[in-house]
């Protein structure tokens, strides 16, 4: 006999409106005879919510001897771009059901899980391969997981004043921005703090990355978008010595002597797709483009 679908399950704590939606999951999976491997972030309100299936591994990080198959997010895109930290270079296919509330990466809404689930199983669904941003600094800031699926921001710290982004471009000066920080987002990360920052959205196999400031001083700055294949560095200077870096959720104070560039990384998040949604219609739907509330 075939070995059993193996599937990773990730989500973070929900309420009791959220747990039917996820119970479903869980009893839709154990009816069709997966086996389940549970993040240990997860764990515990998983085991709480549903102590009948209290006897299943764990995982902290996917390692290629675990064998899964799947990765389901439960939970919003913060959640899916967690998980893209679990399944790091092993590239397991993620399907994110949306418990949460935008969904722009976990695109399959609570109404239709049966049918995602189904699909799944069946193989009846395709692979978006997302293109990653990876960091290399002299101190190896985030450890073995330096990459982000939606973007790197370099900030000032909460109580501090404006800092300079001093930004080159394949060893090339661009600019010196003066701002609360600065971003480079990947084409997904584009309808993110990019987009909330007055960045552009760039279609998800654009091969670019987009340089937005944060608050920028000087109000002729705008974003800028350049090659993917171009390596971006950074010198950061200002009245406090300690600045935020982050890669999606994960971040970490720095100082003014570390040295720092993104690329596109060695690999890539690849999401499950299913036919009846594409990204089209999941920018009309988050943004409520073509609605017009006098009608």
């Amino acid at each position: 006999m075939p070995n059993p679908v193996k599937i990773a399950l990730h989500g973070k704590v929900f309420n009791d409106e959220v747990k039917p939606h996820i119970k479903k999951v869980v009893d839709y999976l154990e009816a069709s005879n997966t086996e389940l491997i549970v993040s240990q972030l997860f764990a515990k309100k998983f085991k709480e919510a549903f102590p009948q299936y209290s006897n299943f591994d764990q995982f902290n990080k996917l390692q290629a001897s675990d064998n899964v198959d799947y990765l389901i997010s439960l939970g919003g895109d913060g959640t899916l771009l967690e998980a893209v930290n679990y399944v790091g270079e092993l590239e397991t296919p993620i399907l994110g059901i949306n418990t949460g509330r935008l969904g722009f990466l976990a695109t399959t809404p609570k109404d239709k899980i049966d049918k995602a689930l189904s699909d799944l199983l069946n193989k009846n669904y395709k692979i978006d391969s997302r293109a990653l941003i990876h960091l290399e600094t002299d101190s190896k800031v985030f450890g073995e997981k330096p990459f982000a699926l939606n973007e790197l921001a370099i900030l000032k710290t909460d109580s501090s004043s404006m800092i300079t982004v001093h930004t080159y471009v394949d060893g090339e000066y661009l600019n010196s921005y003066w701002a609360d920080g600065l971003i480079v987002a990947t084409p997904t990360g584009s309808t993110g703090y990019s987009l909330s920052c007055g960045g552009p959205i760039i279609l998800p196999h654009s091969n670019n990355f987009v340089i937005t400031p944060v608050s920028a001083h000087n109000l002729n700055v705008r974003p800028l978008i350049v090659s993917d294949q171009s390596v971006i560095s950074f010198k950061i200077e200002g009245r406090s010595n300690k600045f935020l870096v982050s890669l999606d959720s994960k971040s970490h104070s720095v100082d003014s002597s570390i040295k720092m560039s993104v690329r596109k990384g060695d690999f890539k998040a690849k999401l499950i797709t299913f036919d009846q949604l594409n990204y089209f219609d999941t920018l009309r739907q988050k943004l409520n483009w073509g609605l017009d509330l006098r009608n």
